[in-house]
């Protein structure tokens, strides 16, 4: 009997170049697949709920595949974890719905941005953090984050391609969730963490490179090229040339998907 099988992830994206499978190159999605496929017998392409990019973390990444194996859900999450690197490791096994997709399904997802404000970043924190040590008005940087709360187009604040690998080594390229770039985000906010500023964004969908970019424009508006409301007017602008550099894939990490 075929079973549609969700896995709750978690992964240190330092080692990989992303989520998505590509050819020759060690991929959080392509290391899944093998490790399953030899698991079960079958070939298996695991769907994720969104696609990480080189070096972006993961705290509760979700993904969902179909299979014929009888083998159960509590078994299975041991085998794999055996069997996977010890960067990624499976958190909960669980049968579902036939109809349930991990990304097709998401109501919402949210990230969080850690940015480490002290002169030296300890090498137990550098792969998983974004540094700046220069001045910045946190103050701004944090009003700033408010001004995308709500629905708008995000155009500004995406990559020049939103799925920029290459499609002809796409396995199982689906066309994009969303068909606009307008996007509704519910949180977005900064707080202070010891010797970090970290950002949190939760909302219905996200652009590519969107949280960095975000967090690159809010950093230039600490620094003082902006001001905070300047915002509107990059949302206004629907031109990725309007607003800042994209952050380091470093300090971004999914935090969780809700369903």
């Amino acid at each position: 009997m075929n079973r549609n099988i969700k896995l709750t992830l978690a992964y240190d994206g330092s080692e990989f170049r992303g989520w998505q499978i590509q050819p020759g190159l060690p991929t959080v999605q392509g290391t899944l697949s093998d490790v399953i496929g030899r698991t079960t017998g079958e070939k298996v392409l695991p769907q994720g709920s969104g696609r990480t990019d080189t070096g972006v973390h993961a705290l509760a990444q979700i993904a969902t595949f179909s299979t014929d194996s009888p083998i159960p859900v509590d078994n299975l999450r041991v085998v794999l974890n055996d069997r996977l690197p010890p960067s990624i490791r499976i958190l909960a096994v669980d049968e579902v719905s036939p109809d349930f997709h991990a990304r097709h399904s998401a109501k919402a997802k949210t990230y969080r941005y850690r940015v480490y404000r002290g002169d030296i970043v300890p090498p137990w924190l550098a792969r998983y953090v974004a540094h700046h040590p220069w001045p910045l008005d946190e103050a701004a940087v944090f009003e700033a984050a408010e001004y995308v709360i709500g629905e708008h187009d995000f155009t500004s604040f995406a990559a020049f391609d939103p799925d920029k690998s290459d499609r002809s080594e796409e396995v199982d390229y689906e066309e994009p969730k969303h068909a606009t770039n307008v996007r509704k985000i519910y949180e977005s906010s900064w707080c202070s963490e010891g010797e970090e500023i970290i950002y949190t964004v939760r909302g219905n969908g996200f652009l590519h490179h969107m949280v960095r970019n975000l967090v690159g424009t809010f950093l230039l508006v600490g620094k003082g090229t902006w001001n905070p409301g300047d915002i509107r007017k990059i949302l206004e602008a629907k031109d990725r040339s309007a607003a800042g550099p994209t952050a380091p894939s470093s300090g971004l990490w999914m935090v969780g998907v809700e369903y």
